[in-house]
């Protein structure tokens, strides 16, 4: 019975041990898990610098999705040909650290960004704003009391919306 079942599965055999070799360090384990640990600690010293990966950490979610492939490719290496390659304790450990690590990132990215202690200095809804004036998209001045100055009959009644965004320059 056992030898009928040997032969309907596709799974390659592995290779019978042989005395006085090593098995092969598997580096797609540990490159793996160095990729997912960069990925969780270059978030506030590299893409944090930057608006376009700060608000939405997409750099660090390739880096840790290439981590984690590398992994999945150390591990299924380290099953299959386990006389071979290393890693089949080390390899769970690994994987393990890593996800880990990206459920922590996700979660102080997602949850524990948007616990922020509120802006003190920063106008409620319906106060008026302070006087500013900023440089439009054609390098001219606009400042707050052009935008709400009284209309010309032609033109229908101006309104500003301001917009705060609270980043973190």
């Amino acid at each position: 019975m056992p030898d009928t079942l040997r032969e309907n599965t596709n799974a390659p055999e592995p290779a019978p041990p042989q005395s006085g070799t090593r098995r092969r360090p598997n580096a797609s384990l540990w490159i793996g898990f160095l990729l997912s640990v960069f990925a969780f600690l270059s978030y506030i010293p590299i893409f944090a610098k930057y608006p376009i990966t700060r608000d939405m950490p997409w750099a660090n979610f390739l880096i840790f999705a290439l981590g984690l492939v590398f992994l999945f490719l150390g591990l299924r290496r380290a099953f299959r040909q386990p006389t071979v390659y290393r890693g089949k304790i080390a390899g769970p450990i690994l994987t393990t650290i890593s996800v880990a690590a990206l459920v922590f990132f996700c979660f102080t990215i997602f949850s524990l960004g948007k616990h922020l202690p509120l802006s003190t200095q920063a106008p409620r809804v319906g106060q008026r704003a302070p006087e500013f004036a900023l440089a439009d998209t054609n390098g001219g001045i606009t400042s707050l009391a052009s935008l709400l100055s009284t209309p010309a009959a032609s033109h229908p009644t101006k309104g500003v919306l301001l917009v705060f965004y609270r980043g973190y320059w």
